[in-house]
């Protein structure tokens, strides 16, 4: 029976850490961090889910647009929920906001991308030069 409860346990553990999460804060990195590596797991797993508690969730919002509007990014889902968060000062479980937004990439995501990198190349050539 142990077995079972403990199998049971890393499933759980396993589900909430996935590779593709960004857990935004706003105060830890500026926006186009999140931006930047919004992109980048995107490239990897073909989407990326962002998440954010409180006052974050304005960030996290932030950052979908930017990828949405540069034309990287569409919409799979959005959830909204409150969270307990144990509260020291108060000694009580205080109830938080939470936003997880799913985003794909887009059709020309790639196409972008690809066209975004070659401009790098060509400023870094030319600085050289």
């Amino acid at each position: 029976m142990e077995e079972i409860t403990e199998g049971v346990n890393n499933i759980i553990i396993a589900d909430s850490h996935k590779k593709n999460r960004i857990q935004v804060s706003n105060t830890k990195k500026p926006l186009f961090f999140y931006v930047n590596l919004a992109k980048r797991y995107m490239q990897q797993y073909n989407e990326v889910e962002l998440s954010a508690l409180g006052m974050a969730i304005a960030t996290v919002v932030t950052i979908a647009e930017i990828l949405k509007n540069n034309g990287l990014a569409v919409e799979k889902k959005i959830m909204t929920s409150t969270v307990d968060i144990k509260d020291d000062s108060r000694g009580r479980p205080v109830q938080k906001a939470k936003i997880e937004i799913i985003l794909g990439k887009s059709e020309n995501f790639d196409d972008l991308m690809a066209a975004a990198a070659e401009e790098r190349e060509i400023a870094g050539a030319e600085e050289q030069s």
